[in-house]
């Protein structure tokens, strides 16, 4: 692969709604932001890709594996798998960790599903959400089923993401704030454009994949911390598949899908943003993509690490604390909504729970999640010393913590873990670690290092079914 540099700026507002900086403009492009975006779906050459871009793909494919991998067993699972034993189906591609196969359709809902069933995978600020469980869940059955390599495999991942992205962007901060889960709304349009490229639809298949895509965009934030919201997920890969399978064989929808007097933007909030399409081939974000160190919401993440902050720096202990007040974002509350928590998944979008649980233990993954774990006596008594409240000066998922000791004293500090993104090689560093660990129950170590050998050079693999195999 070639590396292509670029000389263009992209600057961000850092949190879960960062967007493109600049205002934004009424009406379209020339020809329309859906066909616009359809051209660099089907235009974009692999050789577009610089080779930083493929790199951290691969570290967002390893990290999207394991938390799959680690999700296989969850209840969710077993109902969707029930679910789709009861309508039948082709076997064309495998359900991860399961050793049984499926149609391509049901194969993307269910691992889609599992992949965000824990809440451990990553964030991308622009687009609104969590762009690589609605992508690559799709992606690779469809490469299982088609004989697709890595390469094509990840450079329809890419693409995908950039497509979600300019959607995002011109979404806007409303879109998210009006209770949309962006997860699937957007990412029913980023997985349509994947796998359109994916699959090598034309132009005029590629809209039209847009458009089916886009007429399923759904998803409420009404049921966070339910089975739902991981749902949200399978069904936007879903969506992708069925929308580029049907596209392929002609079937029409509408040709403006965004930018339609009742297409997206005007029925979901937003409205085309020339800026960002103006992106197009030029950045991709990958920079940007956030990995989740800690097993919860990532609106939970800048106040226990803001919170640990002032432990270390100030030797405080649970014993010396009187309060913890926690000053955070609309945007933050909004996804980490709980103000208590009584089992393992309402503790994941509970700020009070994952501050104390970080502050009085040293786990912050999967094995701090457990309905025991929770409604520990001790954890739940000193949750009542912290305070949640939202202030309009602070963005994204940041947070200002202060505590409050019972001598008198009051320490605070501010923490922003998107703008804390780490680079490259230490998120090579620490995805592979974390793989290693979300896995440990269902591969040893040996194992774990040979699949993460493959990954590391998934560009090179020539068939997806045979990496499918290794599992």
């Amino acid at each position: 692969m070639t590396v292509h540099v670029h000389g263009h700026v992209y600057v961000y507002v850092y949190g879960m709604l960062g967007f493109l900086t600049g205002d934004k403009i009424m009406g379209k492009t020339n020809q329309g932001m859906t066909r616009t975006l359809a051209e660099f779906i089907v235009n974009t050459r692999v050789s577009d890709i610089p080779d930083p871009v493929f790199e951290h793909a691969k570290v967002a494919f390893m990290d999207w594996l394991g938390v799959t991998l680690a999700g296989k067993d969850q209840p969710l699972v077993d109902k969707l798998l029930r679910y789709c034993d009861t309508l039948g189906g082709n076997e064309q591609a495998t359900i991860l960790g399961r050793g049984m196969k499926k149609s391509v359709t049901q194969v993307a809902l269910i691992n889609g599903a599992a992949s965000h069933a824990l809440d451990y995978d990553d964030t991308l600020s622009a687009f609104i959400g969590h762009p690589t469980v609605t992508l690559f869940p799709g992606l690779l059955a469809l490469s299982q089923w088609q004989g697709k390599s890595g390469a094509e495999l990840l450079a329809a991942y890419l693409i995908g993401i950039k497509v979600g992205v300019t959607i995002g962007i011109s979404a806007g901060s409303g879109h998210y704030a009006a209770g949309y889960h962006a997860t699937c709304t957007i990412g029913c349009l980023a997985s349509a454009a994947a796998c359109s490229r994916l699959l090598e639809l034309d132009m005029q298949q590629t809209v039209y994949a847009l458009g089916i895509g886009g007429t399923q965009s759904a998803g409420l934030k009404q049921v966070f911390g339910t089975m739902c919201k991981p749902f949200h997920a399978g069904r936007a890969s879903e969506v992708g598949v069925t929308a580029a399978l049907l596209a392929q064989d002609g079937f029409t929808s509408a040709e403006d899908i965004l930018e339609g007097a009742s297409g997206f933007f005007s029925a979901l909030g937003g409205e085309v943003n020339e800026r960002a399409l103006e992106t197009l081939g030029k950045t991709w974000h990958m920079e940007t993509l956030a990995q989740k160190y800690h097993a919860s919401c990532h609106g939970t993440h800048s106040a226990l690490e803001a919170a640990r902050e002032i432990f270390a720096d100030h030797h405080v202990s649970m014993d010396d604390v009187r309060a913890i007040r926690v000053i955070t974002s609309d945007v933050a509350v909004g996804a980490a909504f709980r103000n208590e928590a009584a089992t393992g998944l309402e503790g994941k979008f509970c700020i009070a729970y994952c501050v104390i649980n970080a502050l009085m233990r040293e786990g912050t993954g999967l094995e701090a999640f457990t309905d025991e774990r929770v409604m520990d006596p001790e954890i739940q008594e000193n949750m009542r010393k912290v305070t949640v409240v939202t202030d309009q000066e602070i963005t994204g998922m940041a947070a200002r913590v202060e505590v409050e000791t019972v001598g008198g004293d009051v320490f605070e500090t501010f923490s922003d873990i998107f703008s804390q993104i780490p680079e490259l090689e230490e998120k090579k560093t620490r995805i592979r670690a974390k793989f290693k660990d979300v896995t440990s129950s269902y591969l040893s170590d040996e194992r774990s290092d040979d699949i993460a050998d493959v990954i590391s050079r998934l560009e090179s693999v020539e068939d997806m079914a045979d990496f499918i195999e290794r599992l």
